[in-house]
């Protein structure tokens, strides 16, 4: 465990936002290459079918359009692998990047269009004639369940997999439990929505017989690999290059159809291609995420014990097993108690297939929705039993000295599914935030009626899972100038990678800040990487580099000590120079000479880390328009150990503000066809900075995580998790006198949001 110093722990501003204030990030879309063309992707306007025909001759008659590719030009239609959770059987729902004979979700790829423009590339989508004999669709899980339309004919089944998540006999404990109840509670789908849309160029060079691809992000190394066994090329004939990313949340950079069919296009036609999302594309191409319900019901003791929870959670997956798709039910199994102490666990989850884009994560996949599940049951229990929601919650939370404490076991998964949570005192982190929330005060307005409009006050506990291994990798390298490169697998989306990693380097090597330069994710950095997935990052990236530091360290201190006659013992390091205890001394510039670089890969086992932490609300209803005006909202966690107070608080509000989000206004909303009805921003509401003006984060560094040197944990999706949950209790409690069972998100039947003078509604109805 390393000490007190100057950097980490400091709020030190983020280093990439000098050059994003200044206009000088560079995004995929601000990417030109010489003699580019412009690609433009034909895709389903059905959601099941068998493609009958696709006619291009009209588009290639178009001025400008230089090619049009099917799947008849690529020959043997790779399809995509999984990256998480390669289970034996997921091979048969695998989404090919282009539908040959049969597609299955509207905007699935069907051509792509090679033109001079974007304009002209449209053209000739436009001007292309595709014939496909439509077949029923599967619009809902609880159409899929039965099997009476197949999305996979071969395969017998719509269910993709299923999971369960076991502890204890959870029928005895029914059996002889005081108290049961069981209810049934719904996620709507929606998703991830990064602010930048996705975007590939790809340059072919021939004469090198070489693939280079800009617009990388979250996994290039798996990513490259991947594309690389589709191209027929070894990894190390493709470049994967991260740019800036304008966020990720999950979504953005696993790999999609376009991440092959861009490539192959250049190839194809031995120029650079480049493709850029619209907004409408991005909501039926990008991986949808959350759609889940359940009947679950739970077992407890007259004072509020919980014995048991068991039941059945059904994920809509959409139309295919996509790389990280079966994370949310596999999650929904294993961890939907939270930081409860639960002894008998049983929960079964579904993955069913529906004719919907396919399903991957976003931030807490899984958790969001288990905690909403958990959380609402639990309040209702507490009310049957007569006892404080709060105290409810207290009774049963993991104490302290249980830890680690163990979730249960996941099967078809087995012991390599096991996980236990780390470090942490539950209690601390709910009796400070109902401190900070001021409970006792705003007890009082339970329910209370005050100028026409009810309030409701809510609590909820939660635990993140993060810090996914297997590892990460960093090299760090001492330059002519003294300087120190870093080089890391993780990459930057969005959560602030280049001064974490800074922080981290320059307090180990005892350097000013500016003498780090970090540089991340690409490929021809490092042999291999891992990536931004998981709350990992700072985890497993961060904790690379810190002991990649202390190797090049003592490798300075020899090269040092060689030079000035002493012993590499006797050498003090300090701010950029060697010191012998004569006095005379070396700067590092002097030593870059000697080639002195280190590469280090830190690994954990696979054992994550478990942030954890507890939230409070306070909401007023009118019950006539269904409006909500949040009044305040606390998320108090303990993330380990905190390398900067602001990207953390950062993450925490962000988080906060995307759970909110999902409880009250976004909402992916398909027709009886598969169709979607609000594939716009018009109709697809998220929130806007003035919509939650009253949250408040509060982060804590009591127990580190024993899994790391660093003592971190993962702190990138904690807040976000029990927000579903939190609102639908606040607002059933303002609500009670009425009756009224908020089983559903998103919680308001007019999709009406309020906030202060501001009302904003969507056209589409729930």
């Amino acid at each position: 465990m390393i000490g007190t110093n100057r950097y980490i722990g400091s709020p030190v501003e983020r280093i990439e936002d000098l050059r994003f204030l200044r206009g000088r990030g560079q995004f995929v879309g601000d990417l030109m290459c010489e003699n580019m063309l412009h690609a433009s992707i034909l895709r389903s306007p059905v959601a099941h079918g068998l493609v009958a025909a696709v006619d291009a001759s009209a588009a290639l008659a178009v001025a400008g359009v230089h090619a049009v590719i099917t799947a008849k030009d690529i020959g043997a239609v790779p399809r995509i692998p999984l990256r998480l959770l390669p289970l034996p059987g997921t091979e048969r729902f695998l989404q090919p990047v282009i539908a040959a004979d049969r597609v299955r979700y509207v905007g699935e790829p069907v051509a792509v269009v090679l033109a001079e423009s974007p304009a002209l590339a449209e053209d000739g989508v436009g001007a292309i004639t595709l014939d496909i004999e439509e077949l029923p669709p599967v619009p809902d899980r609880r159409a899929s369940e039965p099997g009476e339309i197949l999305l996979f004919q071969e395969a017998g089944t719509n269910a993709a997999m299923v999971f369960t998540g076991v502890k204890g006999d959870a029928d005895a404990a029914f059996r002889d439990a005081d108290y049961v109840r069981c209810e049934r509670f719904a996620v709507q789908r929606h998703t991830a929505l990064p602010m930048e849309l996705r975007g590939v160029l790809a340059e072919w060079d021939a004469g090198q017989n070489r693939m280079t691809v800009l617009g990388a992000a979250k996994v290039p190394f798996f990513n490259r690999d991947t594309l690389a066994a589709m191209l027929g090329l070894s990894p190390a004939q493709v470049d994967l290059i991260e740019n800036d990313v304008g966020g990720g949340f999950g979504a953005r950079g696993e790999f999609y159809p376009e991440d092959f069919l861009i490539p192959f296009a250049a190839r194809h036609v031995g120029r650079p291609v480049r493709w850029l999302e619209d907004r409408r594309e991005h909501l039926v191409a990008m991986n949808h995420a959350r759609q889940a319900d359940c009947e679950i019901e739970i077992a407890c003791r007259s004072d509020g014990t919980i014995l048991g929870v068991r039941g059945e959670v059904f994920v809509d997956l959409g139309a295919y097993v996509r790389t990280n798709g079966l994370i949310q039910p596999r999650t929904l199994a294993q961890c939907l108690t939270g930081p409860y102490r639960v002894p008998n666990v049983r929960l079964t989850a579904r993955a069913l297939f529906t004719n919907k884009t396919p399903s991957g994560t976003y931030r807490a996949p899984g958790r969001y929705e288990g905690s909403f599940f958990c959380e609402r049951l639990i309040e209702l229990a507490a009310r049957d039993l007569g006892i404080d929601s709060a105290e409810m919650r207290r009774r049963n939370l993991v104490g302290a000295g249980e830890m680690p404490y163990r979730l249960p076991r996941l099967e078809p998964v087995g012991p390599a599914g096991d996980t236990e949570c780390d470090s942490g005192d539950y209690h601390e982190t709910l009796e400070r935030c109902l401190t900070e929330f001021g409970l006792e005060e705003k007890r009082a307005l339970q329910g209370r009626e005050i100028d026409g409009r009810y309030h409701g006050v809510a609590v909820a506990c939660f635990i993140e899972g993060g810090g996914a291994g297997p590892k990460e990798t960093a090299r760090l390298e001492l330059e002519a100038d003294g300087r120190v490169s870093v080089y890391v697998g993780s990459t930057a989306v969005g959560q602030g990678l280049e001064t974490v990693m800074a922080q981290i380097a320059a307090d180990t090597l005892g350097l000013p800040l500016d003498h780090v330069r970090v540089l991340h994710g690409s490929t021809p950095f490092l042999d291999e990487g891992y990536g931004a997935f998981a709350s990992r990052s700072t985890v497993l990236g961060g904790s690379a580099v810190f002991e990649a530091a202390n190797v090049l360290l003592g490798k300075i201190r020899a090269a040092a000590a060689a030079r000035l006659g002493c012993a590499a013992d006797q050498v003090e390091l300090t701010d950029g120079c060697a010191h012998a205890p004569d006095g005379r001394l070396l700067a590092f510039a002097e030593l870059a000479a000697d080639g002195l670089q280190v590469t280090t890969a830190f690994g954990n086992d696979n054992r994550l880390t478990y942030t954890y932490g507890s939230a409070a609300a306070h909401v007023a209803v009118d019950p006539g328009t269904g409006d909500v005006e949040l009044l305040d909202c606390l998320v108090v966690e303990d993330v380990g150990r905190i390398v900067n107070p602001l990207t953390v608080h950062g993450q925490a509000i962000g988080g906060m503000v995307q759970g909110l989000g999902g409880a009250f206004l976004e909402h992916l909303v398909y027709d009886a066809n598969s169709q979607l009805l609000t594939g716009n921003l018009a109709d697809y509401l998220i929130p806007m900075a003035t919509d939650f003006p009253k949250i408040r984060a509060i982060a804590l560094e009591n127990h580190p995580s024993p899994s790391n040197p660093l003592g971190v944990k993962g702190a990138g999706e904690g807040a976000i998790i029990p927000i579903g949950g939190l609102m639908a209790n606040a607002v059933a409690n303002a609500l009670a006198s009425f009756g009224a069972m908020p089983n559903q998100l998103p919680l308001s039947p007019a999709r009406v949001w309020h906030m202060g003078l501001t009302k904003r509604s969507a056209g589409s109805p729930q």
